[in-house]
C-alpha cells in the first residue's frame, strides 16, 4: 500500500508545480478585448483575453483529446496565453464541463466556477452514468473552486487609463440580477410564448455579460425559452447587447423571441455544430432582431439548408474540416469591434451601440 501511495503522489506532482508556478497572465501591448469562438463541434468553448491578459474560458467542449486540444492550441498558439485564469462551467452537461480536466493536464487553470458540482444527475435521470461522467472533473487539479450567483463579478485586472472590463454573473440556478432601478415594463411581455418547463440542467445554466466601457457581449450557456423569458419580462435584467452568443447553439428549446428581440444585438455568433443548432424557430428569432450580422461556427449541413447565414460569415462550410474559429477584437476604448474569420480572410468592423 505504502508504495502504490507514493506512485499516486508522484503523478500529481508535475500539475501542482505547474500550478505553483506559472507565471502571471500574458501581458498584452494592444489593450483589445479579445474573444476566440472554439469549433468544438457544437459544444461550449468560448475563450476571452482580456486587455490585462487574463484568460476567461467558458465550458470546455467533450473529452476524448479533440475538443480540449483545440482549446489549449487556441489558448496557446493563437490567443498567446499559458493558463487559464478562470474557467466558468455554464452547466453539467458534457459538451460542456466534459474537457476540463484533460485541459488541466496541459494548461493551469486557476479559478473554476460553476454552480456546484451536483451529487445526483441534475436532469433527474435515474440510474443515468452521470457520477462517473463527473468524477475527472470533481478530481481535477484546480487553484480554487467558486460557486456563483448572480450579481457575482469575476475579481479582474485592470488597466490604468482604460475603461475597466467586467464579468459578471447575470444568472445561475434560474436565479436571476434585480433590474436596473427605475426600468420600465416590457413592452414585448405579452407576447412570451411559454413552453412546457424545462427540468434538465440548461435551464441552470449560468449567463454572463461581458463588458468593456459601452460594449457588451453576452454568452448565456444552454438557457431554455422560459427562464430566458423570465429574466426579460416584466422587466428587462439584461439590457441590450452588442454582440449575443447564441444560446444552446441555436437549438430551438431556447432563443426566445422576446428574449432575442429584447437584447436587440447588433451581431450574434452561433457556436452549433455540422447538424446541431441552427434551428429553424431559432433562426427566425434571430432575423426577428434585425442584426446587422449573424455569424456561425458551422455551416448547417442538414436538409433545412434555407437556416445559414451567408458563407462569408461561416467559420467551417464542410464536414471534413480544419476546426476554423472565429475572433473578435473589441478597441480599448470600447466603442467599435471586429469580427474576424481568419480562414476565410472575412474582416467587419461594428460601433459599439449607445446604451
Amino acid at each position: 500500500m505504502f508504495p502504490m501511495k507514493i506512485k499516486q503522489f508522484i503523478k500529481t506532482i508535475p500539475a501542482v508545480l505547474a500550478l505553483a508556478f506559472a507565471g502571471p497572465a500574458v501581458a498584452k501591448d494592444s489593450g483589445t478585448l479579445d474573444v476566440y469562438w472554439v469549433d468544438v463541434e457544437g459544444g461550449g468553448g468560448t475563450l476571452i483575453v482580456t486587455p490585462a491578459g487574463e484568460s476567461i474560458l467558458i465550458d470546455t467542449g467533450m473529452p476524448g483529446g479533440r475538443d480540449p486540444g483545440r482549446i489549449h492550441k487556441a489558448a496557446t498558439g493563437i490567443a498567446g496565453v499559458k493558463q487559464i485564469d478562470h474557467l466558468i462551467v455554464t452547466h453539467f452537461h458534457i459538451d460542456h464541463f466534459g474537457g476540463a480536466a484533460e485541459l488541466s493536464q496541459k494548461m493551469p487553470i486557476k479559478n473554476v466556477w460553476d454552480n456546484g458540482i451536483p451529487e445526483r444527475d441534475p436532469d433527474g435521470r435515474a440510474n443515468s452514468s452521470f457520477l462517473l461522467r463527473i468524477k475527472p472533473y470533481r478530481n481535477m487539479s484546480v487553484g480554487k473552486r467558486h460557486v456563483i450567483r448572480p450579481d457575482t463579478e469575476l475579481p479582474l485586472k485592470q488597466l490604468p487609463g482604460q475603461p475597466e472590463v467586467r464579468v459578471r454573473c447575470m444568472a445561475a440556478m434560474q436565479k436571476f440580477v434585480d433590474a436596473p432601478k427605475g426600468t420600465p415594463r416590457n413592452p414585448l411581455t405579452d407576447q412570451v410564448k411559454w413552453i412546457k418547463e424545462d427540468t434538465t440542467d440548461n435551464a441552470n445554466s449560468i449567463a454572463v455579460m461581458v463588458e468593456l466601457g459601452g460594449f457588451r457581449f453576452w454568452d448565456g450557456g444552454d438557457l431554455t425559452q422560459n427562464t430566458e423569458a423570465r429574466l426579460v419580462t416584466p422587466h428587462n435584467r439584461v439590457g441590450t447587447v452588442d454582440v449575443y452568443q447564441v444560446n444552446h447553439h441555436g437549438l430551438d428549446y431556447s432563443n426566445n423571441a422576446v428574449f432575442v428581440q429584447s437584447l436587440a444585438p447588433t451581431v450574434s455568433v452561433m457556436n452549433n455544430g455540422v447538424t446541431k443548432g441552427c434551428g429553424a424557430s431559432s433562426f427566425a428569432a434571430l432575423k426577428s432582431a434585425n442584426p446587422k450580422a449573424m455569424y456561425q461556427v458551422h455551416k448547417n449541413l442538414r436538409a433545412d439548408i434555407e437556416n445559414n447565414t451567408a458563407d462569408e460569415y461561416i467559420a467551417n462550410l464542410t464536414r471534413d474540416c480544419d476546426a476554423h474559429h472565429i475572433h473578435m477584437s473589441v478597441a480599448p476604448d470600447g466603442q467599435q469591434y471586429t469580427l474576424r474569420i481568419p480562414a476565410n480572410g472575412h474582416s467587419r468592423t461594428f460601433k459599439t451601440r449607445r446604451k
